[in-house]
């Protein structure tokens, strides 16, 4: 049997060791409120002011449109940040892939105002800032939601370039935190336009950027878009919150500019023997002359036909990938493979290969001409718009198409 004494040593042993887990239990949940309570964001004074910068476009094709960020400051304080939903890491994984799966995660940073600014002083871009008309309840707020979005857990989202960017996000933010009060008046449009047209109205549609886009986008993007989704632009942004009331009354309280540049000209059509139509009628000139001299010959360039229908094929079956296979909206509906037949990848290998043309190819060239007149009419009825730059291509293919039937 257990003695006495040791017995009474058990007991005052298990009696002291719960004192000591209730002590530990009452230091630990003292220091996880202690750290809840630095970690939420501090009250601001009747001081602080929130406002909305808006920033000119860059030389870069993602800095096309501009950029729009959401600035607190508070003298008292000693707070002034910027909250950036425009951030991006090159270096995060499978970052490419996810870009073309349509999952591009973008997040929101926050940085000291200097700091931010440094970068748009040494692109020499303005920079103008619309002080939002708030009262301090309605700074802290707006403060705490950017606060609290800011989180590791909270900061990341999916980005799309014309549904969901750092422009777009500004008006959200905005109508999540004052519901029911913020009202985006749309009289200051003398005219509302598509998707594809906001974008054109800022790449210039001679340009390999905007053909590539006019390649990718579908007829998604040919949609008029409402008042509210022309803030996708950080310039129709920043002129809509200039032209929105909350309560009833503005909601900016003032406007002013910061960073006072000249607007940038970096986007400028590209020079005649970099743009892409001077290239394209040349490849329609070249397809022309060798299509003459096979005709005049008796003759066939295999490989000339081989790289239109594997180019043409290869860039088909990419626009159908981007429509049915990924997650990007503004790939939808995209009937330019139409044109840019996918089958032509198959036709491109047995046209290099075999001696004699298969015994269905003339059937098949009647039905790709038949699907560029389809594709036509689509761009006629405006079903879908389609780059005038596709013209020069559409003939190439054309040519030679005819070409292959008048030698069959």
């Amino acid at each position: 049997m257990i003695g006495i004494p040791v017995l009474v040593f058990i007991l005052i042993f298990a009696f002291v060791f719960q004192i000591m887990k209730l002590k530990l239990k009452v230091v630990f949940v003292f220091f996880m409120v202690l750290q809840a309570s630095f970690a939420q964001a501090p009250q601001l004074s009747e001081k602080a002011q929130i406002s909305v910068l808006t920033c000119s476009t860059g030389n870069e094709l993602f800095s096309s449109f501009g950029h729009t960020a959401i600035r607190v400051q508070d003298a008292s304080l000693g707070i002034d940040v910027v909250y950036n939903y425009g951030t991006f890491d090159f270096n995060k994984p499978n970052f490419y892939l996810n870009f073309a799966k349509g999952k591009l995660v973008y997040s929101l940073s926050r940085r000291r105002f200097e700091n931010f600014l440094y970068n748009y002083e040494l692109e020499k871009r303005w920079v103008k800032e619309q002080i939002l008309d708030l009262n301090t309840s309605e700074n802290n707020l707006l403060f705490k939601f950017l606060e609290n979005n800011y989180l590791p857990e909270n900061r990341d989202y999916l980005y799309d370039p014309l549904f969901n960017n750092c422009s777009s996000i500004t008006g959200d933010v905005l109508e999540k935190e004052f519901e029911g009060g913020i009202i985006f008046n749309g009289s200051h449009l003398e005219e509302k336009y598509t998707f594809r047209e906001l974008v054109r109205q800022y790449i210039p549609l001679n340009s390999w950027g905007m053909f590539g886009i006019d390649l990718a986008f579908g007829g998604v993007t040919d949609k008029t878009a409402t008042v509210r989704e022309h803030m996708f632009m950080p310039y129709y942004a920043m002129e809509q919150l200039a032209n929105t009331t909350k309560a009833g009354k503005p909601l900016l309280k003032r406007e002013r500019t910061i960073l006072n540049y000249p607007e940038d000209s970096g986007n400028d059509q590209d020079s005649l023997l970099t743009s892409p139509i001077f290239w394209f009628m040349m490849l329609l000139a070249f397809v022309i002359a060798i299509t003459l001299l096979d005709y005049r010959h008796q003759g066939h360039n295999k490989i000339l036909d081989f790289l239109l229908f594997f180019v043409s094929g290869l860039a088909g079956l990419l626009i159908l990938v981007l429509w049915f296979a990924t997650d990007h909206i503004v790939t939808g509906k995209n009937f330019n493979f139409l044109w840019l037949m996918p089958v032509n990848l198959f036709v491109a290998f047995k046209i290099i290969t075999k001696k004699e043309m298969p015994i269905w190819l003339p059937k098949y060239l009647w039905f790709a001409i038949a699907c560029i007149g389809i594709v036509l009419l689509i761009w006629v009825f405006r079903i879908q718009i389609l780059s005038p730059l596709n013209i020069p291509l559409m003939l190439a293919l054309i040519i030679r198409y005819l070409f292959l039937l008048k030698k069959i």
